[in-house]
């Protein structure tokens, strides 16, 4: 589906599903915000399994990437107040949001931004704050395939880099490769400086009153396990689930697990 979002294209996809767009509130919504030089296909086996048992989904393409039109947007408070325009020009009061790594700091920014426009929040591989080396935004700024290389190597557990998924063939490295390749240029530096500028403090989460999931990799080497459970320690009331031997790229790594984690979540948020 594409829609006219603050007067640019973009791309939403809705699991498998087409909607007419005014038929989307009528059912539980529910938003993936995909991380830096991704798109919405991160989402794909998550977003699809909601879209088919009674919600409506939105994984967007955020401004400038993927199948969206626009200038990726310089901030995380930036792309939590379009996350808040999206649902208003659907006629969406209320969503479930569900983000992972720059897209978790959008998500947690939308929950303290727009507190009444939430159902629940779920923060996949976050930390706070989410610095990034100063190697690799020099890379991302003038030599992007060296910085997606950085990446790729960081994302994954041992076991990742080898192979083993479930299905068979798949090459998760290769994958991620390619869809970094497929975003513009300028969008991987753009995204990784948003993450290194957030500046919210820990004390300042403690205001997130939505029901919250914190879920980590044990073998996350670009947001810690434990800084994801600080995170998890500061949010009043928030649920934690830690998936053993996943690195940060939970959705490819461990697909089934963190869908179980967030359909156990939403079902009783």
């Amino acid at each position: 589906m594409k829609i006219n979002v603050a007067g640019h294209s973009t791309y939403l996809y809705n699991g498998g599903k087409h909607p007419e767009p005014e038929a989307i509130p009528a059912q539980p919504v529910v938003v993936f915000i995909h991380g830096a030089e991704q798109d919405h296909s991160a989402w794909t086996l998550q977003s699809r399994w909601f879209g088919h048992h009674g919600f409506s989904v939105l994984a967007p393409d955020l401004p400038g990437h993927g199948q969206s039109a626009g200038t990726p947007l310089p901030s995380i408070e930036a792309i939590a107040d379009w996350i808040a325009t999206l649902l208003d020009t659907l006629k969406v009061d209320q969503a479930h949001i569900v983000g992972h790594s720059m897209g978790s700091l959008v998500t947690a920014e939308f929950a303290l931004r727009h507190p009444q426009r939430v159902a629940s929040v779920a923060l996949v591989g976050i930390s706070l704050p989410m610095p990034v080396a100063p190697v690799l935004l020099d890379a991302a700024r003038n030599d992007e395939p060296a910085a997606r290389e950085m990446v790729n190597n960081w994302s994954y557990s041992p076991g990742g880099q080898f192979g083993g998924n479930r299905v068979p063939g798949l090459w998760l490295l290769g994958v991620n490769q390619q869809l970094m390749a497929r975003q513009k240029p300028g969008v991987f530096h753009n995204d990784l400086n948003a993450c290194n500028e957030w500046r919210r403090e820990f004390s300042t989460l403690g205001a997130i009153s939505a029901p919250a999931l914190v879920v980590i990799g044990t073998q996350d080497k670009m947001t810690s396990p434990k800084a994801g459970k600080a995170v998890h320690a500061a949010i009043p009331g928030a649920k934690l689930v830690a998936i053993p031997g996943s690195g940060h790229a939970l959705m490819a790594e461990r697909p089934d697990e963190v869908l179980d984690a967030l359909k156990t979540f939403i079902a009783k948020a």
